[in-house]
């Protein structure tokens, strides 16, 4: 059996946002337990490093053939059928994962252009924004790379 790919890069992003976001919230709990107050950034912070462990966890999933669907269809097909399937499959994925690059680079762009400042720290908006195309475009990577391995036989749906 051959190993599962790999996406150590996304591994380690994901596993450095749980990290961080565990380390401001448990930094949170105790400021308010201590003070009676929260701080005002970590709720700013943490959904921003949510969407970065969300997509870097998905990427992970797409290189590791991880995602949930369903391959009974698969499984009932002929070889012929079946490879068209998956490659079906595979573009219907690259065209949404490319219209999240497209339009949340373009978002990104507008936030840079406008100087829109996050409501919490007063950053800009765009810092946020800018890994969500980034990151989409990695999964559109690992998207091309899952299906290429599946239509040359090197991963099977039930992995």
């Amino acid at each position: 059996m051959t190993p599962s790919p790999d996406a150590r890069p996304e591994r380690w992003l994901a596993a450095l946002a749980l990290v961080i976001i565990a380390l401001i919230s448990l930094g949170n709990v105790i400021t308010r337990y201590i003070t009676g107050g929260s701080l005002a950034f970590t709720e700013e912070l943490s959904v921003f490093l949510l969407v970065v462990l969300t997509f870097a966890g998905a990427a992970v999933a797409l290189r590791r053939n991880g995602h949930i669907r369903i391959g009974m269809l698969e499984r009932a097909l002929p070889h012929g059928p079946r490879r068209a399937l998956v490659l079906l499959q595979g573009l219907c994925g690259v065209l949404l994962l490319g219209l999240i690059v497209w339009f949340g680079a373009k978002l990104a762009w507008q936030e840079y252009r406008w100087e829109t400042t996050s409501p919490g720290l007063g950053l800009p908006q765009w810092w946020y924004i800018v890994w969500l195309p980034l990151l989409a475009a990695v999964m559109l990577v690992r998207q091309l790379q899952q299906t290429l391995d599946r239509l040359r036989g090197r991963l099977d749906d039930e992995s």
